[in-house]
């Protein structure tokens, strides 16, 4: 008993040992950045063995200006991000001898978020801005003529996302304005779900995130650039068609244009098995595909 015991822990051992070897000699692709990509890059990561299994992606999330620093330092092969690098990121990635080259790997539609029971389901920039600029014109849902059943005291909580983050940086530039500044008191949190989470919770809240994290729970805004301009609400064929005003293109960085396993990677990622995943997580892909 005890010799036969023996030889199956040999034989374990002997396969663990030799094991070790192809494992070492995987290409293992760091892919660091934004949370409103976290999702689907992870998809992505977890697909792509069964299409190269020499090759795994370790994924992390952290907000676009954490991968974006990332590309900066050379810490990272694909850096993701909602929003495009600032002109004096470039500068100081090159300055590191780094070259970031931009690939756009689909679009997403950036949704207000409000409480299920409130009526409030039509806005234009200036409402939201109303909201969320500094010197906010409206702190209450009744400064809009708005009544919102459970939302105590009537003062609105407006949820923002911490400024490292693309979604915020985005969201200001085209909604806000790119002088204007955020009103003081929001409540930032770190991660996209983190928004839904608390406005799902609390009738007065209003929110912002890319729509792949909308639930049941809670309403997507209709939204409208000016008084008069048709309210779209959001969605992956408005945010294909671009005809949802916060629609933004979801970028990877590269060091320089890719080459070898990350050329592979960001190929099939581009291609109709890569965006048909993106499509599933609920981004809108970056042409027609065939999906089955």
């Amino acid at each position: 008993m005890k010799k036969e015991l023996l030889t199956k822990l040999l034989a374990a051992t002997s396969c663990i040992v030799f094991s070790l070897p192809a494992l070492a000699e995987r290409t293992v692709i760091q892919n660091k950045g934004s949370d409103t990509l976290v999702n689907v890059a992870q998809a992505w990561a977890e697909t792509y063995p069964s299409v190269n299994a020499d090759v795994a992606v370790a994924v992390s999330g952290g907000g676009s200006g954490t991968g974006i620093a990332a590309m900066i330092n050379g810490t990272v092969d694909i850096a993701n991000a909602s929003r495009s690098m600032k002109e004096k990121e470039m500068k100081l990635a090159k300055k590191n001898g780094q070259n970031p080259v931009e690939h756009v790997v689909g679009y997403d539609a950036l949704a207000v978020f409000i409480h299920k029971d409130n009526p409030a389901s039509k806005m234009t920039y200036q409402n939201i801005s109303d909201i969320y600029a500094r010197g906010q014109k409206v702190k209450k849902w009744s400064d809009m003529g708005i009544t919102v059943p459970g939302c105590k005291g009537d003062k609105i909580v407006v949820v923002n996302r911490q400024n490292n983050s693309g979604t915020y940086a985005y969201f200001k530039k085209e909604v806000l304005g790119k002088k204007v500044k955020f009103r003081q008191g929001t409540l930032d949190m770190h991660g996209s779900k983190d928004v839904v989470d608390l406005v799902e919770k609390t009738p007065c809240a209003i929110g912002y995130s890319g729509l792949a994290y909308a639930t049941d729970h809670l309403q997507t805004v209709c939204v409208a650039k000016k008084t008069g301009d048709e309210c779209v609400s959001p969605s992956v064929a408005t945010a294909s068609d671009r005809s949802y005003p916060i629609a933004r293109p979801l970028f990877m960085y590269t060091n320089g244009e890719p080459q070898g396993a990350v050329k592979e990677y960001l190929d099939w990622i581009k291609s109709d098995v890569g965006q048909c995943i993106l499509q599933e997580k609920g981004y809108a892909p970056i042409r027609k595909v065939s999906c089955n």
